[in-house]
């Protein structure tokens, strides 16, 4: 049986997901702290720091995924203690033709939650493939990247 606490973030997982399936700024920004740190492949280097240099990446995401690419979880674990939870997700992410040649290619999503009001706090995404930079990864496009979600 399922907790509440794995409840909530599920809930909170899948209204993230939908938001960014749906190009929402305001669902993708809903449950993260102010304080939220990103690594991602994309610069800034150094981390989106705060909230309003984690909006500043979404938008290239969008206008990529406006162009026809698919953001949909396919599936989704959440396995919660008194203080502490885990979560992981795998994701379709890509363009039709990137998923139809290379439908196994997944987007992996892992989550640590910490007891309180679950929020996201950090974010923190890695190419699987060593020696590729740029875009690709924060779209997906053809690569595997690793993301990784730790919520307080």
């Amino acid at each position: 049986m399922m907790s509440e606490d794995e409840r909530q973030i599920r809930n909170l997982i899948d209204r993230w997901v939908e938001a960014v399936h749906s190009g929402v700024m305001a669902g993708v920004l809903a449950d993260h702290s102010d304080d939220i740190v990103m690594f991602d492949v994309p610069p800034p280097y150094e981390g989106a720091r705060g909230i309003d240099a984690y909006r500043e990446t979404w938008p290239p995401f969008f206008e990529w995924q406006s162009q026809g690419a698919r953001f949909e979880m396919v599936s989704l674990d959440v396995t919660a203690g008194e203080d502490v939870a885990f979560a992981h997700a795998l994701l379709r992410c890509g363009m039709e033709a990137e998923l139809a040649g290379n439908p196994e290619n997944r987007l992996r999503l892992n989550s640590g939650v910490a007891e309180g009001r679950w929020s996201l706090a950090r974010r923190s995404r890695a190419p699987l493939v060593p020696g590729h930079h740029g875009l690709t990864y924060r779209v997906c496009g053809g690569r595997r990247p690793l993301i990784s979600d730790v919520f307080e």
